[in-house]
């Protein structure tokens, strides 16, 4: 079957569309899990646009059509999709709803139940502009060659790595139900379903999720909605007695069996079919957080043991990296491809590693200053000398998930002046937010301006949030928290992990952005007057010496960058061969 071209692909959707009886059409980036990352048969954005970044939205008109996508992706949507076909819209400085309302006056926009939660349909709805659920996706009518659903199996995940039993973490989440009064809630987020029955699974490239949806009761019982041959014999008998399997079909009937019960829904985490659907059912719908969601982002002491662990294992894998990148990158040899790939080599190697937590992103130069630039054969570079080179990665280990951020100087010759003020200004604000002491109900959009304070001193800023909650063995994008002024308000909580990621990027030249790991951690101050945090520090490496300008450090400064390069030293020393321990010992050295 020969693929369609891009122009035919909109063609095709737009053919749909008119036997739908609907003249537009929403294809947002998620799936019917409604996240960040999607199997092939999910990726309906891409297939449609070209454009494979892991947020965005498209809408189709008759005549025009657009992507819309955040600061992350400006250049990127841009590279990808074709400006004869599709108008490239900043979401937030040009919101969609903006854009409906001046071209979709009197159209009806259709859009799929499934991959929208009900409220981001609201948030869309525009004055003049008609919206109605579709029963089938045009799109998926339209794409001929779509991959399967993957039908990976789903495995217990061992008590030693989650550090509480299902029973137990499902009691908890029944006991809460029923304090509200409820009867059942609904779980669309695999996360939920992984977390809440210790169990694992790969539906997806860099996330262990087995794929599917639950209902769990204020008794305690757990329907799963998985198809039966993904779950073998040994993962039944880990579920045991209180969950049953069935297949995704049984869904309506098993909500037509909630009429007149009460019923959760965490209507920004589920898509809006399930609550059409109840409602149609007679249930009775009530607002609420999923159950798991929460005290799955507060790591408890096992999983907390397992991050310390899959740290230091990151960290000697990383040692190694910089060490070779230090000795070849002057060289000219390497590529973008080379370079990430020999890190991929060195996490290889170690115990308990599952996999890349995403796709490295591994830019050169210009390509450092696409936030989440993936290389591609096509794109693929050389990381040429006396350049700046910005390597994002991470590793999936059984004991937790690792995320780290470096940016890179190629040498052999000296950094720019210009080039250190801007890296020192980024390191300036990842001290500031890694240091900070606050009080018991603060959250992640209350601190997220200590980590620009250096780059607004000088009129600079970053386009994206500062940074996000990691899983364990699980997403490395995890809610509820999050550094960003457009996050949620929920307040930090001891055990809790987040990304510290400030950055800057100067478009058409280069990229920086210095990211450790983040454990939420008791405050140690014996005169305070009430319960206080702090962070400790997970990720173990080096910052690039070559890029710092010791001048603009503040004395406290430079004593936490000599302290935790000391750490890194004592900690990831004693795992790593002699050379590349020398070299640590250099790159570790007091400032």
């Amino acid at each position: 079957m020969t693929a369609l071209s891009p122009s035919e692909r909109l063609a095709a959707l737009r053919a749909r569309l008119a036997q739908a009886g609907v003249q537009g059409f929403i294809i947002p980036r998620s799936d019917e899990h409604l996240g960040e990352y999607v199997p092939p048969a999910g990726e309906r954005l891409a297939w449609l646009t070209g454009f494979t970044g892991s947020a965005g939205m498209a809408i189709v008109l008759p005549d025009r059509a657009a992507v819309f996508t955040d600061g992350r992706y400006t250049l990127q949507v841009r590279n990808q999709t074709d400006p004869a076909l599709w108008e490239c819209r900043h979401i937030t400085e040009e919101p969609a709803t903006e854009w409906l309302k001046a071209h979709a006056q009197d159209l009806t926009i259709g859009y799929d139940p499934w991959l929208h939660a009900a409220p981001a349909i609201e948030r869309l709805k525009a004055p003049g502009v008609h919206f109605g659920p579709l029963a089938a996706n045009p799109l998926d009518a339209a794409w001929a060659d779509r991959p399967a659903a993957p039908m990976a199996e789903a495995v217990p995940h061992p008590i030693g790595f989650t550090g509480k039993p299902a029973a137990e973490k499902r009691a908890e989440a029944a006991a809460a139900l029923r304090e509200a009064g409820e009867d059942a809630v609904v779980l669309a987020d695999p996360h939920s379903l992984a977390w809440l029955l210790n169990i694992r699974g790969g539906d997806l490239a860099h996330t262990p999720l087995a794929l599917g949806f639950a209902l769990l009761h204020a008794d305690a019982h757990v329907d799963l909605f998985m198809a039966p041959r993904k779950v073998p014999g040994a993962t039944l008998a880990h579920l045991g007695n209180e969950v049953t399997v069935r297949p995704r079909e049984e869904l309506p009937h098993a909500l037509d069996e909630l009429r007149g019960k009460r019923v959760r829904i965490d209507a920004e985490a589920t898509p809006a079919w399930f609550s059409d659907w109840l409602r149609q059912a007679g249930a009775e719908i009530t607002a609420g957080e999923d159950p798991c969601r929460l005290p799955r982002a507060c790591k408890n002491p096992a999983e907390r043991e397992g991050a310390h662990a899959a740290h230091r294992r990151d960290g000697a894998a990383m040692a190694r990296f910089l060490h070779w990148f230090a000795e070849e990158a002057p060289k000219g040899g390497l590529t973008e491809i080379s370079a990430a790939a020999k890190l991929l080599d060195f996490r290889c190697a170690l115990p308990l590693f599952r996999g890349e937590s995403f796709p490295a992103i591994s830019g050169a130069g210009e390509h450092g200053a696409i936030v989440h630039y993936r290389v591609t054969p096509e794109t693929n570079r050389r990381i040429a000398p006396d350049e700046v080179y910005l390597i994002d990665s991470g590793g999936q280990f059984m004991d937790g998930t690792t995320d780290i951020t470096r940016t890179l100087w190629t040498g052999p010759g000296a950094a720019p002046a210009t080039l250190k003020d801007r890296v020192t200004r980024v390191l300036k604000g990842h001290i500031a937010l890694a240091t900070v002491k606050f009080p018991a109900g603060v959250a992640g959009p209350h601190l997220d301006a200590l980590a620009r304070r250096a780059l607004w001193d000088a009129g600079l800023d970053f386009d994206h949030g500062t940074g996000h909650g990691v899983g364990s063995f699980l997403s490395v994008h995890e809610g509820p928290v999050a550094f960003s002024r457009a996050a949620r308000i929920v307040p930090l909580r001891e055990g809790m992990i987040l990304s510290d990621e400030p950055g800057f990027y100067a478009p058409g030249e280069y990229g920086i952005r210095l990211e450790n790991l983040l454990l939420v951690v008791p405050a140690a101050l014996p005169h305070a007057t009430k319960p206080f945090l702090a962070f400790e520090t997970l990720t173990l490496a080096p910052f690039d010496r070559a890029l710092i300008d010791p001048a603009l450090l503040t004395a406290a400064e430079r004593d936490w960058l000599n302290a935790y390069h000391a750490r890194v030293l004592a900690e990831i020393g004693p795992q790593v061969e002699e050379p590349t321990r020398a070299w640590l010992r250099a790159a570790c050295a007091p400032i």
